[in-house]
């Protein structure tokens, strides 16, 4: 792993760094947030960077990117962190989501969505978790029924980021019950404005509505909403997934609570125990920033990133909720109004957010240490049947 940049980074840096330099001026005067309710300067924003090229470097030239790599990415994120500035609106549709439509979309369907959508003219969400399928993604209920003219989707969809902003939505439903769980599935494009589709925002812990639930009755879709062959949703999904863990490996310099977050309460004069116990989070945290730079590093070597990732995501939710823990026990009550009552709101839904520590834990042990694996009852077994 080598923290220093290229010749030809450092120029790519300096470059990025110039061009936000001369035109930080376009920029919404803050980053946004999960519940922001007006979005247009964000819009606007990430269509200026699109025109850059500094949103979806990633994808490949034919679909609007830069064809580069993740580091490339990475160096934006940090920039644009360097300097207080937002990155795209849309970083689930551009991360992960526009990515899984180039790996298994159609022509038309590239054609139609793909620009809008690194553009920002069109805001895409995630319908993959439900009330009942959560950890256990393949368990969902929602189902997709054949008609003559394509399909009848039912069901419900919950956490789910921008819904509420959302042009259109990737859906994992079920299309065969006959069959175990991980089969029978397939992904539609679903279009958020569509009769029968329902937002309902979910109010938090925090005061804020960053998610909401969704509910699909009798949704009518054509056969071209598809995505990916049918009865093969669950690789799709997992296309979409690993996006996703590529995504958050660029986004190490952006998170809100990083060590710095907690240097200067560190500085305050708290007792030594206090003391010790904050030098443990910010210790813990840069931990899991330079590993989180080695798993980038083998990205950018054709690796991909192994399931021990999740270990970091484990420590670094763990050390903010200790972090903010000590602060408040040492502010009182009047920590509850600031960033450190938020923070420790807004953390415990992170033990379960993007796996919880039990799911987490249980892939390190069975795919990294080599752990005999959890009994299964649903192996081979139709879906209907469990």
């Amino acid at each position: 792993m080598d923290l220093t940049d290229s010749p030809q980074l450092a120029a790519y840096r300096q470059q990025v760094r110039q061009w936000l330099a001369d035109n930080r001026g376009s920029a919404p005067a803050e980053k946004p947030g999960l519940h922001v309710s007006d979005i247009e300067p964000f819009r606007a924003w990430q269509r200026c960077l699109a025109e850059e090229g500094l949103v979806g470097v990633t994808w490949p030239v034919e679909h609007g990117g830069q064809g580069l790599g993740m580091i490339e990415q990475a160096v934006i994120n940090s920039e644009l962190h360097r300097v207080g500035l937002p990155g795209a609106l849309d970083i689930i549709g551009i991360g992960n989501l526009g990515p899984t439509v180039i790996v298994h979309g159609t022509p038309s369907q590239k054609e139609r969505h793909l620009r809008p959508l690194l553009l920002g003219d069109e805001i895409w969400c995630q319908l993959f978790s439900e009330p009942g399928a959560g950890s256990d993604l393949a368990g969902i209920r929602t189902r997709a029924v054949r008609t003559e003219e394509g399909w009848r989707l039912n069901g419900q969809k919950v956490w789910t980021t921008n819904a509420q902003h959302a042009a259109f939505g990737l859906l994992l439903a079920r299309t065969d019950a006959s069959v175990p769980k991980h089969r029978g599935l397939t992904v539609f494009i679903l279009p958020m404005a569509a009769p029968g589709v329902e937002v309902r925002p979910l109010r938090q812990l925090t005061g804020a509505a960053a998610f909401n639930e969704v509910f699909i009755d009798d949704v009518l879709l054509p056969k071209e909403a598809v995505l990916g062959e049918v009865g093969d949703g669950w690789t799709v999904a997992m296309t979409c997934l690993m996006y996703e863990r590529f995504n958050l490996l660029t986004m190490l310099d952006q998170i809100g609570w990083q060590p710095s977050l907690f240097l200067e309460p560190l500085q305050q004069g708290f007792p030594d125990h206090l003391r010790q116990r904050l030098a443990s989070v910010i210790v813990d945290m840069l931990a899991v920033r330079y590993s989180g730079h080695r798993a980038l590093s083998k990205v950018a070597n054709g690796d991909l990133p192994g399931p021990e990732a999740g270990l970091g995501k484990i420590t670094l939710v763990d050390a903010a909720i200790r972090g903010a823990q000590v602060i408040t026990e040492a502010l009182g009550p009047s920590a509850l109004d600031g960033q450190w009552g938020y923070l420790l709101a807004e953390m415990q839904g992170l033990r379960s957010g993007g796996g919880t520590d039990e799911i987490l834990l249980t892939t390190i042990g069975e795919r990294v240490l080599g752990l005999p694996a959890e009994p299964r009852v649903d192996k081979d077994r139709a879906f209907h049947e469990l």
